[in-house]
Parts: structure tokens; sequence; C-alpha cells
């Protein structure tokens, strides 16, 4: 009997063939996200929290690229990069689960209905063709062709090296013994198809062994439908295996598609039998057979129950996601990180520069930490005024006029060199690397490049900064009320923007904000003595020495400068890819063409 002499070169016939399937599907899967990745990336990082929108991207992402796994992995990536919610995550990946089923229907139709393989050498002559060709694009058409090719070859080999049983009595026999105990059988099968999943790390892979078997006699048709809901189960370890080394919004991501996929198979379990029989009775309408009698029925219906099983699924809980990440939200809590020390990076990590999207994510968060903890703390301490204080809702008046004891010393010099030029050397080094390991778009050019700018603005405010604190510290204590008075008005100009940085909020309310830091910015020319002409007030009347004017002359000048700049940083940083953006650097150098000299 054939089954009896199935040696060890057979075995490793099959495992050839099954790696043949899954190397095809990897070419394929890669091609495709060289010539649509990036497009498909852009696409995933706008999905908005509209559940049905995500729903809908995470079906076309995964239906294009033939691999739920690869989805799964980008919306992990995302979750930790925070371009997603956990909300919209599971918006994705409930349309993930959908997307694979195509893959069988792909091999339903093409595989045994076709008969892809007769034409399969051929495709892949014309795509070794398409390969040699000088244009990238077709250069990837040519390796997808070449991919599908060799998937198809391969499920044929697949095909051929299953061994024989369907005359072997016995055999039949023996594997009767395992599908007769009914919710035992299910269950058995159910663990089954979860355990090939994980080791095959494809439930593209498994279900063309699924198919192929039932195909051959090997399995019934409930049993292969039990084999499939496993498969579901088994796919979601490739997510959490990934998540494993991320952060706990990842975590919690992987969590929600295993919870979302073990709830279907409890009710899918509850419901099999009758379910089948649906399932068996829309074939036999269709094809003429039941997939309980003939074989040949069973992967057609495979793939409905596939289909119909996963939408049923969605369209049960689409309406209960806020629950499910309120329960992912429990059984994985809020990790508070340990404090990074601020001299270095807390983005800019391996994990962010995977892709283009969550690389220039990084980059953004880097650059607003960088305003918002080390530039801001000179900011505040530079001008004498407690954090607390410009955090609160008292007026800038009454804290600049207040007698308060200020007795926070700080070393402008010694935060630049500890806290701010490292982060920033970095953030250079990171989007260096971030421009020669992809090939970006000029849109994403641009964003990195006005990053970039606001980055140098920021250091050159903090520069520009020590002098004006030195002064500061000098002035605002002296008997003389006309010089504190005009040191107060710089405080004043500088902080009204720093203050209403620090208020900017949620997304929704950033138009409101930036418009009132483009009104103080056109405020910031009456900042300088020399241009309001109010150091002519003050020289002639003695009101001021001229130690003192020349002192405010500079001061002034400089003042009005950080304002400016203060605003140009943060229109960059919470609105980096606005391409009218990149005219700020050539403003900066046309009002103030000496700066180039302070990034010395």
């Amino acid at each position: 009997m054939h089954i009896m002499n199935y040696g060890f070169s057979d075995i490793l016939t099959l495992l050839g063939s099954l790696g043949l399937f899954l190397y095809g599907m990897k070419v394929m899967s890669d091609a495709l996200m060289k010539l649509a990745g990036d497009n498909m990336r852009n696409i995933l990082a706008s999905t908005t929290s509209n559940r049905l929108y995500a729903l809908l991207t995470g079906f076309v992402i995964t239906a294009a690229i033939q691999s739920s796994s690869a989805t799964t992995l980008m919306v992990i990536s995302f979750v930790n990069a925070s371009l997603l919610t956990l909300t919209e995550a599971v918006g994705v990946i409930m349309g993930a689960n959908i997307g694979t089923t195509v893959t069988a229907w792909l091999i339903t139709i093409l595989g045994f209905k076709v008969k892809m393989s007769a034409i399969a050498l051929p495709l892949m002559g014309a795509g070794f063709l398409l390969t040699l060709s000088k244009s990238n694009d077709r250069k990837n058409w040519g390796y997808f062709t070449v991919g599908f090719s060799l998937l198809f070859i391969g499920l044929q080999f697949l095909s051929e090296s299953v061994p024989d049983i369907s005359n072997n009595p016995l055999a039949l026999e023996f594997l009767a013994e395992y599908t007769t105990h009914g919710y035992l059988s299910l269950l058995l099968f159910l663990a089954i198809g979860s355990i090939l999943t994980l080791i095959i790390q494809s439930s593209s892979a498994t279900m063309a062994l699924t198919l192929l078997m039932t195909y051959e006699g090997w399995i019934p048709f409930d049993m292969a439908a039990a084999m499939v809901v496993g498969q579901n189960i088994g796919t979601t370890i490739t997510a959490i295996l990934a998540a494993f080394v991320a952060n706990f919004n990842a975590k919690r991501a992987a969590m929600a598609h295993l919870i979302f996929n073990v709830i279907g198979s409890v009710w899918i379990l509850i419901l099999f039998y009758p379910f089948i029989e649906f399932i068996a009775s829309i074939v036999e309408n269709i094809e003429g057979d039941s997939p309980f009698v003939k074989a040949a029925a069973i992967p057609i219906a495979l793939s409905l129950f596939h289909t119909i099983f996963n939408l049923l699924n969605t369209i049960l809980l689409i309406g209960f996601v806020p629950l499910i990440v309120r329960t992912v939200e429990r059984i994985i809590p809020t990790v508070i990180e340990a404090e990074v020390q601020i001299d270095e990076p807390m983005f800019l990590d391996d994990a962010s520069i995977k892709y283009p999207q969550t690389a220039i994510k990084a980059l953004t968060d880097e650059s607003a930490r960088l305003l918002e903890n080390a530039a801001y703390k000179i900011l505040a301490h530079g001008l004498r005024v407690h954090r607390e204080d410009l955090e609160s809702d008292r007026h800038l008046h009454d804290i600049l006029e207040s007698h308060e004891l200020f007795t926070t010393h700080i070393d402008i010099d010694q935060i630049y060199s500890t806290k701010i030029k490292r982060i920033y050397s970095k953030i250079l080094e990171y989007a260096t690397e971030l421009q020669s390991l992809f090939k970006l778009s000029e849109e994403e050019i641009e964003t990195i490049r006005n990053l970039l700018v606001a980055d140098r603005l920021l250091v050159q405010v903090v520069k520009r900064m020590k002098p004006l604190h030195k002064n500061i510290e000098y002035y605002i204590d002296t008997d003389n009320e006309s010089i504190r008075k005009e040191y107060n008005a710089l405080r004043h100009g500088i902080l009204k923007v720093v203050r209403e940085i620090k208020r900017i909020g949620p997304v929704e309310n950033l138009p409101e904000h930036l418009e009132k830091l483009h009104q103080q910015r056109k405020k910031a020319k009456k900042l300088d003595v020399l241009l309001n002409g109010h150091i002519e007030e003050l020289i002639p009347t003695g009101k001021i020495t001229r130690e003192m004017a020349s002192s405010l002359i500079n001061d002034s000048s400089n003042a009005s400068r950080i304002t400016k700049n203060l605003v140009d940083i943060a229109t960059i940083i919470y609105k980096p890819k606005d391409t009218l953006i990149s005219k700020i650097d050539d403003k900066n150098a046309q009002e103030y063409p000496g700066d180039a000299k302070i990034n010395k």
C-alpha cells in the first residue's frame, strides 16, 4: 500500500512543496508591498476612528498583499508609534480577518477549478523578463508574477506529494476514529489548525493544506471547518510575538486581536452543526454536490464557510469595539515608563525606523519633546518664571509684577550641552539614516526638512536666551522702574507665546492655537525698541542710562527674534506636513541674515 511506503524522502518532498508555496506567497506579497506598500501605509496611518472605514482599510490592504500577518504587524508597529489608536487598530484587524478569506477563494478557484499550474511556467517566464527591466515598477510586477506562479506550482507539488490514502481503507478507518467524537473531534481539529498555523506562521499556507486534505478525501467537511476556526486563533500568535517587545498599547492591540478571534470561535462552535449544514445547502444549490458527500465540493464550501464566518463575526462584534478596548485596557494596564533622561532620545529607536511613516512620527515626537521639556525649562527659568505659574491660570502681568522671591538658578550653557545638543545631533543622525534607508516621496522629504528647520531654530532660540537671561537677572531687581518695565515687557512678549505653545492640545483645536500664535508673531516687531522708536523716548528724558539703553537695544532685538522663532517652531512641529512651512527658513534668513552664525 502506498501509504505504508511513504518514507523520509516523501516527507522532504512534502515540506519542499510547502516551502515553495510559502516562498511564492512571500515573493508576491513583498513585490506588492514595494509597488503599493507606501500608499497602503499612508492610508493606514490616516485611518480615522470611524470603525467602518478602519474595517474597510484592513480588508483592502490584506486582500491586496495576501497576508493578514503583514497587515497585523503593520498595525502593531503603528500603534507602538501612536499613529493608530487602539480603537482604530481593532477596526483594521477586523477588516484584515475578512481580507484573509480572499486567499482561500484564490486557491479554491485558481488551484482546484482552473488548474493554474498548467500556465504557471509560461507566466513565470513572462515575470522573469519583467524583472530584467530597468523600471522599478515593471521589475516589481515581474517579481509579483514570479511569486504568483511559484505559489501555484507549490500548490500543484503539494497536491502530488500528499500521501495517497483515498484507496487505503485502513488509513481512512484510522482517521475516522478521530472524526466521529462530536465536539471532542471539533476541539481536536481546532487545536490542529491553531498549532499548524503557529508552526508555519501563515494562515494562508495552513488553509492551502486544509483545502488539499479535504480535496484528497483525508478529512470530512466538518473537521476541516474546525481547522479553519483554529487557524483564526493561530494567526493571532504572530501579532502577540511581535507585540511582546513593543509598548503596552501594542500589546493591547495584539490582545484585542486574540479576544476578537476567540469570541468568534466560541459562538461558531456553539452553532457549528446548524451553520455548516447551512453552508452545505448553499454549495449543493450552486454546485449540485454536497460537501458531506463529495470531497471535490469541500474546497468551495470551506472558502464560503471561512468568508461568512469572518463576516458575521465582524458584524456581530463591530458594535462592541469600545467594550473590547476597555477589556484589554483592564487586562494590560498602562505602564508608566521609567523617566528617560532628557539627554537621551525617547522616540528615535530601531522599532520606529521600520517604516517611513513611523520614523517621521518619531522625528516629530522627539522634536516636540525637545521643545516641551529642555527648551521649555530654559525659556521659563531664563525669564525668571516658575513653570507652575506659567501653566496656571494666573494673568501674566500678575506673575511678572509679583515680588515673590525667585531662587531657581539656571545654567543655560550646561542644559544646552547636556540636554539639547545631544538630542539635536541624534535627530540629525536619525533623519540622515531615514533618508538613506527609504526612497521617500517629495512630501515626506519636505516634512523631514521642515522638522530639521524647526530644531535648528530651537537651537538658535536657546543660544539667544543666554545674553537675555543675564541682563534680565541684572535689571529685573534694579531700582530703576523704567528699565524694569522694559524688561518685563520683553518677558511678557515671549512668555505669552510660550504659554500658548504649552496649551496646544487636541488636533481639532490646533488651528485656533496656531492662529493665536501667528497674531503674536505679528506683534513681535513691537518688542524691538529700535524698530518701534521707544528708545528715543527713554534716553533723552534720562529715564535710563546709555549703558542700559545699549543692553536694551540688543536684548529687545533678541526677544523679537525669539518670539518669531518660537511661533515658527510650533507651526512646523505641530503641523509638519504643511508645505508652505518651507518658506519659514527663507523668511528668517531674510529677516535676520546674521542668524546663520549662531549655529556654529
